[in-house]
Formats: C-alpha cells, sequence, structure tokens
C-alpha cells in the first residue's frame, strides 16, 4: 500500500467524518471522489487503503465510487477542447502544439450519499 492513497483516503474519511458530526444519525453510503489521471493516485491502492482505513469503525460500509478523468486540453489558437490521446497533445481541430492543459489534475469529493433519520412530528 502506497503511503500516499493512505494519506488521500484519510483526507476523504476526515471530510465524511466532518459531514457526520454535522448530521448526527445520518447513515453514509457512498462517498464520490474525481480523480485526474495527472494526480498521481493509484486507483487499486486508494481503494485498498479506503478499505483498510474504514474496516471496523463506525464508516464500514462506507463506498469509495471514483470517477476517473482524463487529461484535457485546450488549443490555445482555435480553442478547442480535447482529450489526451496516446501523449498526443496537438489539437485535433486544427493541428497546432500549443495548448494548454484544462483537466486530468482533479482530486476532489464529487458527492457523499447519505440516509437521514425520518423526523417524527
Amino acid at each position: 500500500m502506497n503511503v500516499h492513497e493512505v494519506g488521500i483516503a484519510a483526507s476523504i474519511l476526515e471530510s465524511v467524518e466532518a459531514e457526520a458530526r454535522r448530521r448526527p444519525g445520518a447513515r453514509f453510503e457512498v462517498v464520490g471522489v474525481r480523480i485526474g489521471e495527472l494526480s498521481n493516485v493509484d486507483k487499486d491502492a486508494l481503494e485498498f487503503a479506503f478499505e483498510a482505513l474504514t474496516r471496523n469503525t463506525p464508516l464500514a460500509g462506507l463506498r469509495l465510487e471514483v470517477e476517473w478523468c482524463a487529461r484535457r486540453q485546450k488549443c490555445l489558437d482555435c480553442a478547442a477542447e480535447f482529450a489526451v490521446r496516446e501523449f498526443d497533445l496537438r489539437c485535433p481541430s486544427c493541428g497546432t502544439d500549443k495548448t494548454s492543459c484544462i483537466g486530468g489534475t482533479e482530486l476532489d469529493i464529487a458527492y457523499l450519499e447519505l440516509e437521514e433519520p425520518c423526523v417524527k412530528l
């Protein structure tokens, strides 16, 4: 297990625990994260670390869903936006190599699914 992914999993869980303190009695089911291919995160190692850190805790059973985000570039000449394929940074619309990275560095919590207790009136 990579220490980098353990730290990321711990940070995700800290955020979930902070939300749990704001919503007493809620049952947390899924946390979704966006990870860019340039973020240097191993998805399998992150999932393993997450499962290990939640085992035998109040968050046991919490699922981690990972949305993998491809590297995206924007052409500085024609403004086309495109996903990078096979490390080719050239614009597929006009062919220039003058492009700028606009995506693929994500490392965000995207959503949290939970079930809150019913309030009786």
